[in-house]
């Protein structure tokens, strides 16, 4: 059975190992399909660090193979998705009996072992049942709704607040799609017209250009009020302090993303507009809403370039996906189809 073990840095190496359940309320799931993410391919390149050995593969459904007596809702041959963080278990919220609260959450691929692999013998707890009506793709793309759905709860607006979403790419268009879903008016800023074009097939209705006129579009858009929030998506390459420019005054600025981060704010500005700033990057908690936000078609995800591969070589996927990064290319997603 196939473990793809990232042994260092760009060092990828396939190790046979069976897997079995060791307790009754785990369950064994062959791994289906699973796609390869920027945080996958910044992992395999170094920019974000990890002990190896480790099996990278952050998003990943499967199918339940073996059920241990004490899973109870669990059946073989049901369809679930991987959920990519756990609470630590040792910060005091978690000691606390709060894992809800955690401070210290782990990752797949980081900070225990991914994905990329045949077989994942896991609590029952770290996977969800799939409907029916969610099929793969959708179920690989939890994870990202669930960063929209959590920045939509952080930022705490009133329905037809304005909102600037800065980067137009799956991310950003996704988070415009998750606002818009909930009344808040998504305004979507990408230097790139082919994905400013996407949002607005996605039903995005205010989008501008990256350019010199964007200030005078932003005052013109909330009448001359600046944003009630910005969300500055980490791989839209884009200045960072253009999320302070549009902010309005006291607002907040959401930096997001599940890739490698580094930037400088103009931290006079940001004291200046007295703005709040903090990260999202994961959707701890956020699995079962997502699951019922996509049973609602809430989010529109038709339009994304994909491409399912029955043949693969992971670490070529991954060195193409880390070049991509490297020359701020978006790149079409690869899935990977593991059962034949």
């Amino acid at each position: 059975m196939s473990n793809w073990v990232l042994k260092g840095v760009k060092t990828l190496e396939d190790e046979q190992e069976s897997v079995n359940i060791t307790s009754p309320t785990q369950v064994k799931v062959k791994v289906s399909h699973l796609m390869i993410t920027d945080y996958d391919a910044m992992l395999y390149s170094g920019k974000i660090k990890t002990d190896y050995p480790i099996i990278p593969g952050r998003a990943a459904v499967g199918i339940v193979t073996e059920v241990g007596e004490n899973c109870y809702g669990m059946e073989k041959g049901m369809r679930v998705y991987f959920k990519p963080t756990r609470a630590c278990g040792s910060c005091l919220s978690c000691l606390g009996g709060k894992k809800r609260d955690c401070t210290t959450l782990k990752l797949a691929g980081r900070d225990f072992n991914g994905f990329l692999r045949d077989f994942v013998v896991c609590d029952q707890s770290e996977v969800a049942p799939l409907p029916q009506s969610v099929d793969e793709f959708r179920a690989l793309c939890i994870e990202t709704i669930g960063i929209a759905e959590n920045i939509y709860n952080k930022l705490n607006l009133s329905a037809g607040q304005r909102v600037a979403v800065i980067g137009a790419g799956f991310e950003g268009n996704v988070i415009a799609q998750v606002l818009l879903y909930h009344k808040i008016i998504p305004i979507v800023i990408d230097g790139d017209i082919s994905k400013l074009e996407m949002a607005r097939k996605c039903g995005i209705y205010f989008t501008y250009e990256a350019d010199d006129k964007l200030t005078d579009c932003i005052v013109n858009t909330t009448s001359g009020d600046m944003c009630d929030a910005v969300v500055y998506c980490a791989n839209s390459n884009l200045p960072i302090n253009t999320a302070i420019n549009i902010a309005g005054y006291g607002k907040k600025v959401v930096l997001c993303g599940q890739t490698g981060f580094g930037s400088t704010l103009n931290a006079g500005k940001l004291f200046d507009k007295n703005l709040t700033v903090f990260g999202i990057s994961n959707a701890f908690t956020y699995t079962d809403t997502v699951i019922n936000m996509l049973v609602n078609n809430a989010v529109n995800l038709d339009f994304f370039e994909r491409e399912t591969l029955t043949s693969f070589d992971p670490a070529a996927l991954l060195e193409e996906r880390a070049n991509d990064i490297a020359q701020s290319k978006e790149g079409t997603m690869k899935i990977l189809k593991m059962v034949l």
